[in-house]
């Protein structure tokens, strides 16, 4: 079994993958196709994703009984000790991805932002 998810991909790509999977909603796509097909396609899909972005997930045997990959995605799958997650970056990373003030915590208008940015105690 294969699944691909497309988010804001080409139009033409959705059709070229109707050749092989089943459009089962718009931009999810599942089939069976051979391994040699399936990963032929995902490097179609690779290609021509254009500003877009893709996910492959594939049954395999090992012991999560799957596997998966990401194309432009901000959450990326990472080895776990024979596992592979999902490594999703914090909301802070993404708005600030150099990294530079990381340490500095959020102003807000709680009490204890107020006592940060103000001092003072009670």
């Amino acid at each position: 079994m294969t699944v691909i998810v497309l988010t804001n991909c080409p139009v033409g790509l959705r059709g070229f993958l109707t050749r092989w999977l089943l459009e089962i909603s718009p931009g999810v796509f599942l089939g069976s196709p051979s391994t040699r097909i399936r990963d032929l396609l995902w490097a179609e899909v690779r290609e021509y994703a254009g500003q877009g972005r893709a996910l492959l997930a594939y049954q395999t045997d090992n012991e999560q009984g799957y596997a998966f990959e990401t194309h432009d995605h901000t959450w990326h799958p990472t080895d776990h000790e024979g596992l592979t997650l999902i490594h999703r970056p914090t909301t802070r990373a993404l708005r600030n991805p150099e990294g530079a003030g990381a340490d500095v915590p959020r102003q807000g208008w709680s009490k204890a932002s107020k006592r940060r940015r103000y001092g003072g105690g009670r």
